[in-house]
């Protein structure tokens, strides 16, 4: 059952981030699959958005059944799919595109009755650009090429310049498209977080009235649910943690600081103030004129983040104008 005060109460559809939240490379994250199990119970709709443009939504949706949850692929949004979504304002189909990337895109493209080439040669009228593996010079050369001598327009799936491997972290889409920006001196349309067209792919495909995005990274899911009006939830499972939501400017301030996915259909401990402490169940801080003063430590580290960003946050002033003990921000 949703609890009153909850960052559930009242959402039709919660909007999943996917590394970082529901999983960690190949393994489910502790509790979130146990979570968005109760919410589905309780009659919340669960979408899954993902910047990842290698693979096609059913192979994702595969893997999310893998580890227990109900997943078909309509319940996936990604960022080729907002791709596509965007191409068809700009370039109708049936045109010519050139593809940089794999099946992820191309899937979508010949579903939506687009018809794909990788040659400038061929006349391509739109370059649509994502990440995989085997993208190198060829392909990026053949995108320079159409965008520069043809003024085709040029939409990328995404612009992380960074992804997530079992070996450590790896270059992403961010850092191809910088090369073929480099060759052309042109900038794409985005598509994905943290761009608006992802998510309101996944708001008209849901028909969300109220939904709310759950992320593990204040720069692409926080930034992009804000910009488009979507409540946030930030989940401390992933790539951001106490030190950036200290720093969070307001554009990637979310609603909400979880734990983890446990905390969605618990009430969520609002601030209060008095007396000049700003307190979060038990933990409590004291500005002292731009030093931040630990009172109370809590019982929970993620109560202490919350009052400390309440007072940052709070204050109008960027993070360096304070002095915040190593126990605020280190875990």
């Amino acid at each position: 059952m949703i609890e009153p005060g909850s960052p559930l109460a009242g959402v039709d559809v919660l909007l999943a981030d996917l590394d970082g939240v529901v999983y960690a490379a190949a393994e489910p994250i502790p509790y979130a699959v146990e979570a968005i199990g109760r919410a589905v119970a309780d009659g919340v709709r669960i979408g899954y958005i993902t910047n990842n443009a290698a693979r096609i939504d059913a192979r994702v949706a595969e893997q999310l059944r893998g580890f227990g949850l109900d997943v078909a692929p309509e319940d996936v949004v990604t960022s080729p799919q907002a791709a596509v979504d965007l191409l068809r304002t700009i370039v109708p189909a049936p045109a010519r595109v050139l593809v940089v990337g794999g099946e992820g895109i191309t899937h979508e493209l010949a579903l939506a009755g687009y018809e794909v080439t990788t040659s400038a040669d061929d006349g391509p009228q739109a370059v649509v650009q994502g990440f995989h593996p085997t993208v190198g010079w060829t392909q990026l050369a053949e995108a320079s090429f159409a965008i520069r001598n043809l003024g085709v327009p040029w939409i990328a799936t995404n612009q992380d310049w960074t992804i997530p491997h079992s070996r450590g972290v790896a270059p992403g889409n961010g850092t191809l498209v910088s090369a073929v920006h480099t060759a052309t001196g042109t900038l794409p349309l985005i598509a994905g977080k943290p761009e608006r067209p992802i998510f309101d792919t996944a708001v008209a495909r849901f028909g969300a009235v109220h939904p709310l995005f759950v992320g593990d990274r204040l720069d692409t899911d926080v930034v992009g649910a804000n910009r488009a009006g979507i409540a946030s939830a930030l989940v401390l499972t992933g790539i951001d943690g106490p030190k950036q939501l200290l720093a969070a400017g307001p554009e990637e301030r979310p609603a909400f600081i979880l734990d983890d996915l446990r905390e969605l259909g618990t009430p969520y401990p609002m601030p209060t103030v008095e007396d000049g402490l700003v307190r979060v169940r038990d933990a409590a801080i004291r500005l002292d004129g731009h030093r931040i003063e630990v009172v109370a430590p809590g019982t929970r580290h993620t109560d202490l983040v919350r009052a400390a960003c309440a007072v940052i946050w709070g204050s109008g002033l960027a993070i360096y104008a304070f002095e915040v003990p190593e126990l605020v921000y280190l875990r």
